[in-house]
């Protein structure tokens, strides 16, 4: 499993706190943590989070002097985080790709205001690019991908595209399946992303890609003492399926358990309980596998 650090993300008290003071200095310490813990690209993101306002003009005026301050001290590539075409083609502008190669333009999607442009703008710098397959094209509007098959058919239509117009090859692309809260996942977004790795793997007009998600979103509202297990587990079994990537803090380890590690074990039941009986809605299987992943979390409890 290789990882794209993210703890350059104002989700995250010391990157807020960076953010506040305009810390060249605090960026480059997030940099230097993640690089000497292994990851692979650095995830760029100085958005507004709950914790914090930020204006789309702040964080375009500060790109140009975060991104130089990160390259100066590591040649790590940088994976660029932000839906905004302009907080794209800014971060571009200021990117030095002959120091640390090809960034990711993270992300294309369905919803995406002005898709033609960041096309242009993934050939103009010759990036690489992730594309949120959770996303579906349903005529001129987007829609949720609500089984397998339109994950599928969102990555494949992608992938067609980036080859045509911006002359990507399989390997340059990352198609990100989607990864809902497990705990409130009531719709079984879980199962349909890891679903989607599989046929996505077995479909020959997409072998080379990378399968990537962002890691944190997965056990969110979970207790602390079970969270980065949960992850871990995630990371197992999503990994049997064909990821190979994930945007996660480098800081938990966030590498795969044991198989028949307890939580792995859990986990799985919970999301068999997930998988939709005959006769009932995808809320009451949903229902059903929240409550299987709660009694995963009172047994740690109880072990502990």
């Amino acid at each position: 499993m290789r990882i794209i650090g993210d703890l350059i993300n104002n989700a995250y008290a010391r990157a807020r706190k960076a953010f506040r003071e305009r810390s060249l200095e605090g960026y480059q310490n997030l940099a230097l943590l993640q690089a000497n813990l292994g990851v692979e690209y650095l995830d760029l993101n100085v958005d507004g989070t709950q914790q914090i306002q930020v204006r789309p003009e702040e964080m375009l005026a500060f790109l140009p002097e975060v991104i130089p301050a990160i390259q100066e001290v590591t040649p790590l590539p940088l994976c660029i985080d932000n839906p905004s075409f302009d907080y794209q083609r800014v971060a571009l502008e200021h990117y030095d790709r002959a120091r640390s190669g090809p960034p990711i333009v993270n992300s294309l999607a369905a919803s995406r205001q002005r898709l033609d442009d960041m096309i242009a703008l993934v050939s103009e710098y010759d990036a690489l690019v992730i594309v949120m397959a959770s996303e579906r094209f349903v005529g001129t509007q987007s829609a949720q991908s609500m089984n397998p098959r339109h994950v599928l058919e969102t990555a494949k239509r992608f992938v067609e595209r980036l080859a045509r117009d911006a002359g990507r090859r399989n390997d340059q692309i990352f198609i990100d399946p989607g990864l809902a809260p497990v705990g409130a996942d009531t719709y079984g977004l879980v199962n349909i992303g890891l679903d989607a790795m599989r046929l996505i793997r077995q479909d020959p007009d997409l072998k080379g890609v990378h399968l990537s998600v962002g890691l944190s979103n997965f056990a969110w509202g979970t207790p602390k003492h079970i969270r980065h297990d949960l992850e871990k587990a995630y990371l197992t079994i999503a990994g049997e399926a064909g990821l190979d990537f994930s945007i996660a803090n480098p800081e938990i380890s966030p590498s795969p358990l044991p198989p028949g590690h307890p939580v792995v074990r859990g986990l799985r039941e919970a999301l068999q309980e997930g998988r939709v009986r005959e006769g009932e809605d995808a809320e009451t299987a949903g229902f059903r596998q929240a409550e299987a992943v709660m009694k995963i979390w009172t047994s740690a409890e109880g072990e502990g």
